[in-house]
């Protein structure tokens, strides 16, 4: 399995090899490497086992380091950038010849994050050149959120962990991107549209993809454990699913199954977000056949929440 530890020389070195890192951010660890090493890149797409046309998203560790990949910075780009980074937004933006067409898959666009984790903050500050980052999990599967997590299905295939605790956010970065100067959320995720709004004003919103995905995390299956995922009202899935083994994902209620897991018992939409991918990786270990699982309250981080667990329990192709 891959060492775990917190030497940000030894995942210098190790990039700077041309090897891949798992590193922690705030919202769910990475499967890192240089993002201008082609070579690189090809080895994140191999060891994650994720198709070529779905892009990458590349992180700095600060705006002025984006700079360096991008062509421009629309205004309200800027601003988002400055109130928000460090934090779990990533923006498209269209990217300069330096970042290769693998990380973006042949697209004009590259997606830009500053990720808000001291630890890969430092070691971003000691490289010079910025890292492609997706999930650090097989693709498909449910995102890691400890280390743990990474050594069971990656620890095999790359050599070093940096060991940043669990993640706060819990759920993926959001992706904003401006289409003729309309901005437009592509992902939800840990910085919620309530925010982005209270900055640059209303946003569209243009959510998954069914095979071609303009930007990173849009394909409508993802984020699954390996049970099946049924969304619904629980009391009807109950009855529906009369003589099945199941678990059930809660937001707040105690339905007093034999497997459950509640999400957050006092209504918090940011410790539901903590607990999700926890959650639904922990379904897995349980003696079930499928898991039931109700959408949060569908505001605020709740967004994101649903948007993952309807991703979940998305069947095609599986």
């Amino acid at each position: 399995m891959a060492s775990i530890g917190k030497d940000i020389k030894k995942a210098k070195d190790l990039l700077e090899q041309g090897e891949l890192v798992a590193i922690p951010t705030e919202t769910v660890y990475g499967l890192a490497g240089n993002a201008l090493n082609v070579s690189a890149v090809a080895k994140i797409f191999q060891v994650k086992d994720r198709p070529q046309f779905d892009p990458l998203i590349v992180h700095v560790p600060d705006l002025a380091h984006a700079r360096h990949y991008t062509d421009d910075i629309p205004e309200r780009a800027r601003l988002l950038a400055e109130r928000f980074w460090p934090g779990p937004l990533t923006i498209l933006l269209k990217k300069k010849s330096i970042v290769p067409d693998l990380v973006t898959s042949g697209l004009d666009t590259v997606g830009i994050r500053c990720p808000k984790h001291e630890l890969t903050r430092s070691l971003l500050y000691e490289l010079d050149f910025p890292l492609a980052a997706p999930s650090a999990n097989p693709f498909g599967y449910v995102s890691p959120t400890r280390p743990a997590h990474v050594d069971d299905q990656l620890g095999k295939k790359i050599q070093y962990i940096l060991d940043g605790g669990t993640c706060d956010v819990g759920i993926e970065s959001t992706i904003i991107g401006f289409e003729e100067n309309t901005p437009v959320i592509y992902r939800m995720g840990g910085l919620t549209q309530e925010k982005i709004e209270s900055i640059i004003g209303k946003v569209d919103v243009q959510l998954n993809s069914a095979s071609n995905p303009r930007t990173p995390g849009q394909l409508k299956s993802h984020y699954a454990p390996r049970k099946k995922v049924v969304m619904g009202t629980i009391d009807a899935l109950q009855k529906q699913y009369a003589g099945h083994r199941y678990a059930i994902l809660s937001f707040q209620k105690d339905y007093h199954a034999s497997y459950q897991t509640i999400l957050s018992a006092t209504g918090d939409l940011e410790e539901a977000a903590q607990h999700l991918f926890d959650a639904l990786r922990s379904f897995d270990a349980m003696p079930v056949e499928l898991v039931l699982a109700e959408r949060v309250p569908d505001h605020g981080l709740g967004r994101a929440i649903n948007d993952r667990l309807q991703r979940a329990s998305f069947q095609e192709n599986r």
